[in-house]
């Protein structure tokens, strides 16, 4: 049995596409289970008293987010039989950071995984392009297509931002309450994402090779 368990590299010819949409919204899924757990944490202890063995509403949302990222996983499988390569890594930090979380009750760990998973994707991209490989492919490739120039720079501007969201990451966290950090996990992270996507268009104009964001059955 020959088949690959990892998705298959950017532009390769057996590369299994999924639906950008629905790769978007099981990538973004377990962030909002998160975050709504931690909001709703009483609600949900109060219909599932089982959960309150766990703790707080922290940590009643860290194990419902370990479970939507293993669901998240689970599905990308069933869709296109791989894996995709980053949710991989963030995943393993998920289950890794959350199991500690819960079983020594410090919720200092779980805080401590976007700046693990941001430096981590930092470490990966930076360190694949220091030997000739813009990995940032395998994350965008069924998004759109670029030159080699394109996706080496591009790699290397998602390595800094990521390097940028950990230590904002460390910064809130320490400094702001729980509610505060888990609200800026979602509302802020995202919106200061989506920014820096669109101030990246006109280096995907000049680089691509057919049109942007086009969709594939």
């Amino acid at each position: 049995m020959n088949e690959r368990i990892i998705e298959e590299a950017p532009n390769a010819p057996a590369r299994k596409e999924m639906n950008p949409v629905a790769k978007f919204v099981l990538e973004l899924g377990p962030l909002l289970v998160f975050f709504f757990a931690n909001t709703r944490g009483a609600a949900i202890v109060e219909a599932v008293p089982a959960l309150g063995a766990l703790g707080g509403p922290l940590f009643v949302a860290t194990a419902l987010f370990m479970l939507a990222t293993l669901l998240s996983l689970a599905v990308s499988w069933a869709m296109t039989r791989t894996l995709p390569l980053m949710p991989i890594v963030s995943g393993a930090v998920v289950v890794v950071f959350g199991g500690l979380t819960l079983w020594l009750q410090d919720e200092v760990f779980i805080k401590m995984k976007p700046t693990i998973v941001n430096g981590l994707f930092a470490a990966v991209l930076l360190g694949g392009l220091a030997f000739g490989k813009p990995l940032l492919g395998y994350v965008f490739d069924q998004a759109f297509k670029l030159d080699d120039a394109g996706w080496r720079k591009l790699t290397l501007r998602w390595g800094l931002f990521f390097v940028f969201l950990a230590i904002l990451n460390e910064v809130v966290w320490r400094l702001f309450s729980t509610d505060f950090w888990v609200a800026f996990k979602v509302w802020g992270t995202m919106p200061i994402t989506i920014v820096f996507m669109l101030l990246q268009i006109p280096l995907l104009k000049r680089h691509a090779l057919e049109p942007l964001f086009q969709t594939r059955d």
